[in-house]
């Protein structure tokens, strides 16, 4: 089959280019490289992946490329991931997430492709959990508090369009926090990475709030696992990928701390405390948030496998790698 991957650069293309290139597929990635890493293709490119570097904002270019390539499926990855700038650069968060997006989307189905993965966002699409019933599901009402979440609902209500216009067959995946090897703890990333490297580099984290604020993590495999899978398939409309467990932030910082003296030696500098500083919240950000997955049991045949203290180390590990220790 050929696949073309968005994103395909980052923390989840990268492993998702693996993984197809694992079962068979002729993969093409598309990247711009604004927060991807060419080390990060380095597998996929060596197992014979073809890469084109350029933005899903460039209409003609993505056009070329679905014409040139002719994938069977699209697996749409790249986009504006940052909550903080969707509230600072709500036009530029749009602009990426929802023009991009229908770039890519009328590109496809111009070529009648046939079957289009949207990775969307189960930890910002829902809003406040504590206005709702956790873990919350796909039939519920959906009220982001930042634009990103609002503009990743925009995309999938693009999809339900061109659903009911023109039977394009898609899906939009949900996903909860997603953790595990490759993720960069610069900037806004992921709790995992960022808290994960400030302890195996033996310094101490800042919270942002109190700590209670609760989050749903899934590790990379099992993520991975549900794309394949979703992609496989004819199911459409929103799919959420997560464990349906709340962890809060000072449960993972417990949980990290842990996941590091189990390494043997390997692990963080003796000595390190990681005890939290706190900072104010920020803007957007959820307090409480845990996504259903009973659907994508239902009708995916998945459930993550991976528990958090056996997914914790193998990302301390992936980081001590990264960051030239012995681990």
């Amino acid at each position: 089959m050929k696949t073309l991957v968005t994103g395909g650069a980052g923390f989840i293309g990268s492993h998702l280019a693996d993984a197809l290139l694992a079962r068979g597929d002729e993969v093409t990635v598309l990247d711009n490289f604004s927060t991807g890493k060419h080390q990060n293709l380095e597998s996929a490119l060596a197992a014979g992946a073809d890469l084109i570097e350029g933005d899903i904002l460039d209409r003609e270019l993505v056009e070329k490329t679905l014409q040139s390539v002719r994938p069977q499926t699209v697996f749409h990855l790249a986009a504006q991931g940052e909550v903080q700038r969707s509230i600072e650069e709500p036009a530029f968060d749009a602009t990426v997430n929802v023009v991009g997006t229908v770039n890519l989307i009328e590109a496809s189905k111009e070529i009648g492709l046939d079957r289009f993965v949207f990775a969307s966002t189960g930890g910002a699409i829902y809003g406040e959990g504590s206005r709702i019933d956790l873990p919350a599901s796909e039939s519920g009402e959906t009220a982001p508090l930042c634009q990103y979440g609002l503009s990743k609902r925009a995309g999938e209500m693009y999809l339900e369009l061109y659903r009911r216009m023109y039977m394009f067959n898609s899906v939009a995946l949900r996903f909860a926090n997603v953790y595990g090897p490759r993720q960069c703890p610069k900037g806004e990333a992921g709790a995992v990475a960022i808290f994960g490297e400030l302890l195996m580099a033996g310094r101490n984290p800042t919270v942002f709030g109190d700590g209670t604020q609760t989050r749903d993590f899934v590790y990379i495999d099992d993520l991975i696992d549900a794309i394949l899978t979703a992609s496989r398939t004819d199911v459409e409309g929103p799919i959420n990928l997560g464990s349906g467990q709340e962890t809060s932030i000072l449960e993972l910082l417990t949980s990290l701390r842990e996941a590091g003296l189990s390494l043997n030696g390997d692990g963080p500098p003796a000595g390190t405390t990681f005890e939290p500083e706190f900072d104010r919240g920020r803007p957007g950000e959820v307090k409480r948030i845990a996504i259903d997955p009973a659907r994508a049991a239902r009708e995916l045949g998945w459930t993550p496998t991976t528990a958090l203290e056996e997914g914790l180390p193998l990302t301390l590990r992936a980081i001590g790698r990264q960051s030239g220790a012995t681990v």
